[in-house]
């Protein structure tokens, strides 16, 4: 009984953390099982054994912990290409250098769960079909704006509207600051895309991921004005059927579903 409620406690602790974070902690905790497990039996293992046998604890771990099913061979593969990386003898720079570049493309993903994506050509070219037909001055949001390819393109077929972005991490908002400066009708902004006012604008699209889409909808249910567009690529709103879809024949096959407030 008191094994059972420690464990419920450890799920709702580990529940609560961002999955990066839990599968680390999973990580120290099928080394430290493992090394136990070796000293105990005075099993002798090289290195690559050992680590697999802790990608095996780990993947146990995370598969009770309720990881997503993606996180499996993550954790499967994390220690035994740790040590194939080691017997590289790669300078320890190149991985600064790399950990640098991956905080500025991702910065907060391991806490929002919202990873770069990048909207295709043929996903921009089906965004004017939501655009309003005849109100000049009309405002467009791209939350998560990227490389601010959506912005820009918008900009360009349809200069009667003004087209705002805002977007997370350094590097792909500087990309796109330096990209729109030379549009008069567009602007982006560095930050959270919730602190940013819905009501403000007539169309406002997102292509982030599935775990922010629950609370989005409540924060545009709450701010956005009536006739205006809500418009998501790929990811529902959990429980809320979308108003409309459209198919876009692109690479992802992505769907972009609408909802008219």
């Amino acid at each position: 009984m008191f094994i059972a409620a420690l464990k419920n406690k450890l799920l709702t602790l580990l529940k609560k953390l961002p999955p990066s974070v839990t599968a680390l902690l999973l990580q120290f905790a099928a080394f430290a099982l493992a090394m136990l497990g070796v000293r105990m039996l005075d099993i002798q293992f090289t290195p690559l054994p050992f680590a697999l046998l802790c990608g095996l604890i780990a993947i146990s771990f995370s598969h009770f912990a309720g990881l997503a099913r993606w996180w499996l061979p993550i954790q499967l593969l994390f220690a035994p290409a740790l040590v194939l990386m080691l017997k590289l003898n790669i300078p320890p720079g190149v991985f600064l250098a790399a950990f640098f570049i991956l905080l500025v493309v991702y910065w907060s993903t391991f806490r929002t769960q919202v990873p770069l994506y990048l909207s295709s050509n043929k996903v921009w070219h089906a965004l004017e079909n939501f655009l309003p037909d005849a109100k000049a001055g009309f405002r467009f949001i791209d939350l998560g704006s990227g490389l601010g390819g959506v912005l820009t393109h918008l900009a360009n077929v349809r200069p009667d509207g003004y087209y705002s972005g805002v977007e997370s991490a350094p590097l792909p908002f500087l990309w796109s600051w330096l990209r729109i400066r030379a549009y008069r009708n567009c602007e982006v902004h560095w930050g959270s895309l919730w602190e940013c006012d819905l009501a403000k604008y007539d169309v406002v699209f997102a292509y982030l991921s599935p775990v922010p889409m629950k609370q989005l909808w409540h924060k545009a249910s709450a701010e956005m004005r009536p006739e205006t567009v809500f418009i998501s690529s790929t990811f529902s709103v959990p429980d809320q059927a979308p108003h409309e879809t459209m198919q876009v024949d692109d690479l992802h096959h992505s769907t972009l579903l609408i909802w008219r407030m």
